[in-house]
């Protein structure tokens, strides 16, 4: 059974709990991963990655299936690195004593970290790391984690957009993907990583 139908099937039988926990442990190290590459910090990262753990946590009984569970974590995710972002004063205290969902945040930080460490050393890496976070946050969830479109446009959605608003918004980021696909074909035919 799949991360998705097991976090579905707990949730469908009241064991929020569980789900949060299954939801974390299942999509928690890619969608680290992500943020370590976004946001080019592995603290910063962290202090994100807590942030969505418990966003998840507090949200998951509304929790409403509009999009796939791996989307809606990388969408909370994005939404906890905007606050991030906006926020230089980071406040020392959590708004929620999340000691059992916080083991498991940690847990799969310590599980994905090497991984991530060790596979950023090609000029590709450096390429694409010369990219906006946008770009970047875009590039990942499409290239590397295979999203579909409706889910990434729930991701970078700031609000809970209408259908036709998300379709907009799933027309220009495709727009915007081929547009970051030639800057890198670009650059890379710079670096001499590609022929002409």
């Amino acid at each position: 059974m799949d991360v998705e139908q097991r976090v579905e099937d707990l949730r469908k039988n009241g064991d929020l709990h569980g789900a949060a926990t299954c939801a974390v442990e299942g999509f928690g190290p890619e969608v680290f991963g992500f943020l370590i590459t976004v946001l080019r910090d592995e603290q910063d990262a962290s202090e994100v990655f807590s942030q969505a753990c418990e966003d998840m946590w507090r949200s998951i009984g509304h929790f409403e299936g509009r999009c796939t569970m791996r989307a809606w974590m990388y969408t909370l995710a994005r939404h906890a690195a905007a606050r991030f972002r906006r926020s230089p004063h980071r406040r020392p205290g959590r708004h929620l004593a999340l000691s059992e969902i916080s083991d498991v945040a940690e847990r799969v930080r310590s599980q994905t970290l090497p991984h991530v460490r060790t596979s950023v050393k090609d000029q590709f890496a450096v390429i694409r790391e010369s990219l906006n976070e946008d770009d970047r946050a875009l590039l990942i969830l499409r290239v590397d984690r295979g999203l579909k479109w409706r889910e990434i446009a729930r991701a970078f959605s700031l609000d809970d957009d209408s259908a036709d608003a998300l379709r907009r918004l799933e027309a220009r980021l495709r727009k915007r993907l081929q547009g970051i696909k030639e800057e890198i074909r670009v650059r890379a035919r710079e670096a001499g990583l590609l022929r002409s």
